[in-house]
């Protein structure tokens, strides 16, 4: 039987400025470990720490912006385009 998932969890995010992630599938909504579907939303200059996640991490960007620094460098990623952050490699 399929599972509905009827409202995303909002989950508190690490980081420079008030972001808000609206959780629908993952660890904290539905208890998911595999994967984590979520709704970003970050004002301009928002930044995290660095990380080395263990999963791979997939990102589209709806609107705006986002810089992604990596060990060798950094891209922009704009509005329409995806990115995967691989799990292993450090990235912020």
């Amino acid at each position: 039987m399929p599972t509905l998932i009827a409202q995303p969890t909002r989950v508190r995010a690490a980081g420079t400025k008030p972001k808000s992630i609206d959780e629908y599938i993952g660890r904290v909504n539905s208890a998911t470990s595999s994967v984590s579907v979520a709704h970003m939303r970050s004002p301009q200059g928002w930044e995290e720490p660095g990380q080395t996640p263990e999963f791979d991490e997939f990102t589209v960007v709806l609107k705006g912006m986002l810089r992604v620094r990596y060990r060798s460098g950094e891209m922009d990623v704009t509005e329409g385009q995806a990115v995967i952050a691989h799990g292993g490699e450090w990235v912020q």
